[in-house]
């Protein structure tokens, strides 16, 4: 029987994130097979799903003389420019079709605000705003999570640290994520899990 307390929660495993998409994160469809097998494990099941508007801020197209990966800063901080990716209603916002989506209780999407990215499941750049993910799981009782998916040092890094911080036992399967590793990111993002409370499985 599944330990009811538990959820599974898949980050962004969308079109764009994997091989041949617009951001695409290496060997981001590897993991796929692995995570379909650990869905019946848990007792529920939440996909989150990045949906952005064709002019999100976030994107590089958006801002003159910038290129993908360049630095700016937003009122909420510094902000990474991204390729256009995992733009609404686009193909390359598909969940990929390879990954199980009837079992998931609940799908959440995130960045769909033009001013504000959101990499956490938790809350947008700000740190502030909340996406409703918390209510969710705990009008549920849902305590202990198990994150996976795309990026390990982005989306899972940042709603790993946020879920940590507002009390959920959190755990990330390493081996059922996939890194883009800008300039040390997963490095970095590794040691942020592990000073949050993040119980790395498989580091």
């Amino acid at each position: 029987m599944p330990d009811i307390p538990h959820a599974l929660i898949i980050i962004d495993v969308q079109n764009d994130f994997c091989p041949g998409g617009a951001l695409a994160v290496p060997e981001g469809d590897a993991i796929i097979d692995g995570i379909n097998a650990l869905m019946p494990e848990v007792g529920a099941v939440v996909l989150t799903q990045d949906w952005h508007p064709a002019d999100h801020s976030s994107f590089a197209s958006q801002h003159a003389g910038k290129a993908p990966y360049d630095l700016v800063e937003m009122p909420y901080g510094t902000q990474v420019l991204w390729p256009d990716h995992c733009r609404q209603g686009s193909d390359g916002a598909l969940f990929h079709p390879r990954l199980h989506i009837d079992p998931a209780d609940m799908i959440l999407r995130k960045g769909f605000r033009r001013q504000i990215d959101s990499y956490s499941a938790f809350f947008e750049n700000d740190h502030t705003t909340p996406t409703g993910l918390e209510g969710y799981l705990r009008a549920r009782g849902l305590t202990r999570l198990t994150l996976v998916g795309l990026a390990t040092d982005f989306c899972v890094n940042y709603s790993a640290q946020d879920a940590a911080k507002l009390g959920f036992e959190v755990s990330v399967r390493l081996d059922l994520c996939r890194a883009i590793d800008l300039d040390g990111s997963l490095d970095a993002a590794l040691t942020a899990m592990g000073s949050a409370g993040v119980n790395l499985i498989g580091r």
